[in-house]
Formats: C-alpha cells, structure tokens, sequence
C-alpha cells in the first residue's frame, strides 16, 4: 500500500526537477522513519497520512519545499525528533513551514475551547508568515476528514467536523481553494 502511494505520488511530481524531486524522496524516507511504530486510527503506516498530504499539495501544484513541509508536518509534534534536526536535514525554510504548521496546530487546541472561530482564521493568518502553512494545514485537514469514521468518540467527530465548517472550510474558500 505505501510502496502505491509513493507511486502515486511520483507520478504527480513530474513537474520537479531531479533536485526537486530528491527533497520529496529524502522527505517521505525521514517520515517513514520518524514514524515507524505508529499507526493510524484506521491502523494503517502512519506515513500513509504524510503522503496523501502530499499528494493533495502536488494537486494544487505546490513547490517542492511545501510538499516536503507536508511530508514532515507531523513529526516535530508526534516524534522525538527537533526542528533543529529537520533544519540540519532540510534547511531553514522546510523547517520554518513545519514550524509554523507546528505553531497552528497549538493554537487549535487553545483557541477552539474559547469558541472564536473568526478570531481563530485571522490568527493563522497573521501568525503565519508563508501562506503556504496554510495550503498545507488545509491539506492536513481534509486528508484527516476523509478519515473521519475511525475516530470512535461521536463527540471528537462532532468537534472536529464542526471545527472544519468553523474554521477550515471559510479558510480554504479565503485563500482561493474553494474546491478543497
């Protein structure tokens, strides 16, 4: 199944060149290994996340450095692994993108108990440097709400989906994604 998806995925990288290209492959190479014992709710590899991530950013045509962020998006919060570690390996701007997804995904949690979804947007606006972060969080969304049946609690799937009507999708249509 992960040996398909990188499949996949290289056929939607074909407008990188080789240089590009070899960021992806190093990308999908460190999530697979940072996330090798974890699995998903669904109990599939976890990089199965990672990279349908990346697949819906080469969709949109991003640049190899968000598809990379994308691959990488998880590590710093679900690993043992630095930002310090994804910067010696990728350079300061991959690792400022997973930074900033990084620093969104603490603003969620802290936010979204308070109930000010407008607030919430414009915060990842103004906190985010690159809109890029944005891209690739809305990414990160919509990957995880195709998902969403294998989360057991009703109330985690009603607070997430209602947090994707609140937040994400109003985002998505701000940012010229409507289709997302």
């Amino acid at each position: 199944m992960i040996t398909e998806q990188i499949r996949e995925l290289e056929k939607l990288t074909t407008y990188f060149n080789e240089t590009e290209k070899n960021i992806i492959a190093k990308a999908i190479n460190f999530s697979e290994i940072a996330h090798k014992d974890q699995l998903r709710k669904s109990g599939d590899p976890f990089i199965t996340h990672p990279i349908e991530v990346a697949k819906i950013l080469t969709s949109i045509k991003l640049d190899a450095s968000a598809i990379a962020a994308g691959l990488l998006h998880d590590i710093i919060e679900d690993t043992d692994i630095s930002i310090n570690e994804i910067s010696n390996s990728f350079g300061n701007q991959i690792s400022e993108l997973v930074q900033g997804l990084t620093k969104i995904s603490k603003f969620s949690l802290k936010i979204n108990r308070q109930k000010l979804g407008e607030n919430y947007r414009k915060l990842i606006l103004a906190a985010s440097k690159d809109i890029r972060v944005i891209l690739i969080k809305l990414a990160d969304r919509l990957h995880n709400m195709r998902k969403i049946n294998f989360i057991k609690h009703e109330d985690k799937k009603i607070s997430t989906s209602m947090e994707t009507l609140e937040i994400f999708a109003p985002l998505s249509e701000r940012v010229g994604l409507h289709k997302v």
